[in-house]
């Protein structure tokens, strides 16, 4: 991935949860909620674009 779309994609991302944040009402615990879910999903994507899970791949668990 280029770093042009990376930052793009961060960008589209932040705007849009900017725009959920204030033009839509919702309860502001609801707001909450929704903005820690698309933070942790962004931080686990850019995580497994950089290779940070590789090594989790390996384990395995059982037989």
């Amino acid at each position: 991935m280029d770093i042009m779309q990376f930052v793009i994609i961060l960008i589209v991302v932040g705007v849009l949860l900017w725009l959920v944040n204030n033009f839509i009402p919702m309860d502001r615990k609801i707001k909450q909620i929704l903005n820690i879910v698309v933070v942790i999903a962004v931080i686990l994507w850019v995580g497994n674009l950089f290779g940070v899970f590789d090594s989790i791949r390996n384990i395995r668990i059982g037989k």
